[in-house]
């Protein structure tokens, strides 16, 4: 079957016949680009190719919104190629022409077009011209009333070249019955009452842009998957600083029939009180947003008594975008309270990553009434693409941008992830930047400050991509021997001298993590010398699918650099505070672990903390069970395996010794004291709450045993 259908011309196609109500004819699909090829159709170029595509392409963002299994999609070979499809010819024998369309949204250049008599009568565009954006498809039509009887043919036009030179078509629909289609620049007025309104959102849904006014200024822009029914979640947006001023909620486009400006809402709370923190798949030991998406921890820092966690957040989204700097505090690592939004996108561009800093000697002179600031300084990813700081007076409850940002200009497009450190030697300031060559070679720059506000370049290393750190630490615990440690978002890392402008590597670049899906990672600043923990935070990229929120961070992580027989390494460890969520605990005895014995023990909880030393002596292999997650241990090969990722393990003096915490959607696996750490996304099953521990191949000995029941760190 052909994969295109139309009436009287082809008289032998096959119609797909629709709805029909009163004086209507039945509806016709003209094209639904579910075959192989393009049948009668004319191609031109190399932009489409030889036949519809099955969906998302090579280095496309995710398509989404056609129907069936295939479209037109001239994303292939990229935005770069060019070219033309043109219909057979048919009679307008319908009055309208319904259809699904996205991609660029260049007039002439990204579009379809209908042709009478080799004119272009009608055209139509998708939305995109600007970086971001959705490959979403959305319903478009054209009243071809006044062109019935006439002869046409439809084109669709690859003709650019640039960022969203591309066109994607589906589904050509004639029918009588006018398609819902989409209304421009709706709006919404209503009176600030209560501190949130609440937007609804179904995920998936097409994106809309949606703006807030306050007296007739733009107060907040963003994107948005609003429900046009039916809501799976509501949005937050906080709108306290406007009680009974007038907001105007101005959306791009809805569809005709949609709900989603009828059912805004105000509320008290940003969540129902009694839903926060309950869902299913919330993780339970690991910070989450109470709503939207989350990724990389930002300005990680320790501020009049609190430790202040900031983090990439789009708040009304389950997926990437929108980037403001979340906010989150608490007191002793373990329990979280989110206040809010930090940052919000400005002209300047989208929030991306950052640090932040007291700045204890006020050398910025944003400090009041003797009391430090806390400094933020972020990327702001417009183009330009430049580096910004923000400064709290109020203990981090407020924020405001420097009135003359950027303070770092753009160096390359997308430099960025600026991390700000007191370098004491030197009495200076000193910023890690990410910057892409122009041969695309990854460079950390170097940049030096007295007053947070004005930096000069100092010098550059290669081979790190993205979100630097730069932190000193004793090797052996010993103050007198400190060395400094360059990481990045990978975690892999070089150990060596720092001299406040120039850092000098005394290793290769070491691999960090073992695991998957640990990214981003920051350490926190200004923690009191008391302490003199060097604590790290970074992204886990683990989904929890269906719910109003999406990924979390790890626990926080106390690093150590010790000596080892290849040189300095760094460990990694989950803080002591993690110990006071143990609430019970099940201990199995010492002794042989005999080949083909499993040992086995209902849990008394789902979150857990473990803490095993294990000889695997003869055994070829150790296997633990852990509510249906596998680690297995080779003794042959030395090697530790989680969830299927394998890692080095040697063994020290003949054991492995293993600390693992499990969470509804991440493991975090701890063996040799942290000198392997493997993190691991994994949603486990929550009906399955058995543990057991088994050898092959040989007998083993368990020295230690030990499964901590956990509470969470919610309640």
């Amino acid at each position: 079957m052909k994969w295109f259908c139309v009436a009287s011309v082809l008289a032998a196609s096959l119609l797909h016949v629709g709805r029909t109500t009163g004086d209507d004819k039945a509806e016709i699909v003209f094209a639904d680009f579910e075959g192989s090829d393009y049948g009668m159709w004319q191609t031109s170029g190399t932009a489409f190719g030889s036949g519809p595509a099955k969906g998302t392409l090579a280095g496309q963002m995710p398509v989404s919104g056609f129907l069936g299994q295939g479209l037109v999609n001239s994303f292939l070979g990229g935005d770069g190629p060019t070219g033309k499809l043109t219909s057979p010819e048919f009679t307008i024998e319908r009055k309208f022409v319904g259809f699904l369309i996205g991609g660029g949204g260049y007039e002439k250049q990204t579009c379809m077009n209908l042709l009478v008599d080799g004119k272009v009568v009608r055209d139509a565009t998708g939305p995109n011209t600007q970086g971001g954006g959705s490959e979403q498809l959305e319903p478009a039509a054209w009243d071809v009333s006044d062109l019935l009887g006439k002869t046409a043919r439809i084109e669709i036009v690859d003709d650019a070249t640039g960022g969203w030179g591309h066109v994607n078509v589906d589904q050509i629909v004639f029918t009588d019955r006018r398609p819902v289609g989409l209304v421009k620049r709706q709006s919404r007025e209503l009176v600030a009452e209560k501190r949130f309104l609440l937007f609804p959102v179904r995920t998936g849904a097409a994106k809309r842009n949606v703006k807030l006014s306050v007296d007739g200024r733009a107060e907040r822009q963003f994107e948005i998957e609003l429900a046009d029914r039916d809501a799976e979640w509501w949005a937050p947006l906080d709108v306290g600083a406007w009680k009974g001023k007038k907001l105007v909620v101005e959306v791009d486009k809805l569809a005709e029939d949609s709900q989603a400006l009828a059912a805004l809402k105000q509320g008290d709370d940003a969540v129902p009180p009694g839903e926060a923190y309950r869902e299913a798949l919330r993780p339970q030991l690991h910070f989450s947003p109470r709503r939207g998406w989350l990724n990389d921890p930002n300005g990680l820092a320790f501020y009049q008594g609190q430790y202040h966690v900031f983090f990439q957040h789009n708040p009304y989204g389950w997926a990437w975008g929108n980037m403001h700097w979340g906010h989150a505090v608490g007191r002793d690592l373990v329990h979280w309270r989110e206040i809010g939004e930090a940052l919000y996108p400005d002209s300047l561009g989208p929030m991306f990553s950052g640090s932040a800093v007291v700045d204890w000697n006020n050398t910025s002179g944003f400090g009041r009434d003797g009391k430090p600031p806390l400094v933020l300084f972020y990327t702001a990813a417009g183009n330009p693409t430049v580096q910004c700081l923000a400064y709290s007076n109020d203990g981090g409850k407020t924020f405001t941008k420097y009135a003359h940002n950027p303070v770092v200009e753009q160096f390359t497009p997308g430099n960025r992830d600026p991390k700000v450190i007191w370098h004491e030697p030197s009495r200076r300031w000193v910023m890690v930047l990410y910057v892409e060559s122009p041969d695309k070679k990854h460079l950390i720059d170097f940049l030096t400050s007295s007053d947070l506000k004005q930096w000069t370049l100092a010098s550059q290393t290669e081979g790190f991509f993205e979100c630097p750190d730069l932190f000193e630490l004793p090797l052996d615990g010993n103050a007198g021997r400190k060395k400094w440690v360059l990481t990045a978002a990978s975690s892999e890392y070089q150990v060596g001298t720092f001299d406040g402008e120039r850092f000098t590597p005394e290793t290769p670049k070491l691999p960090g993590h073992r695991g998957r899906g640990f990214y981003a990672a920051q350490t926190f600043s200004d923690i009191p010398a008391a302490d003199g923990r060097r604590i790290q935070v970074g992204w886990l990229q683990a989904p929890s699918p269906g719910m109003p929120f999406n990924q979390c961070l790890s626990v926080p992580l106390k690093l150590d650099l010790v000596t080892t027989p290849d040189g300095p390494r760094l460990t990694w460890s989950p803080v002591k505070e993690l110990e006071q969520l143990r609430t019970g605990r099940q201990v199995f005895p010492a002794g042989a672990l005999e080949p083909g014995q499993s040992k086995k023990v209902a849990l008394q909880s789902e979150l857990l903390d473990i803490a095993a030393v294990i000889e695997p002596a003869k055994a070829a292999e150790v296997v633990l069970d852990v509510r249906g997650v596998a680690l297995a241990y080779d003794a042959a090969k030395q090697e530790l395996t989680v969830n299927g990722q394998r890692a080095p393990a040697p063994l020290v003096d003949g054991k492995l010794d293993l600390r693992i915490l499990v969470d509804r959607t991440v493991l975090e696996v701890f063996a040799n004291g942290g000198l392997v750490y493997v993190p691991m996304p994994a949603i486990v099953p929550a009906d399955n709450r058995n543990f057991s521990v088994s050898a092959k191949g040989g007998a083993a000995r368990l020295e230690k045993l030990e499964l901590h029941a956990l509470s969470s760190i919610w309640e």
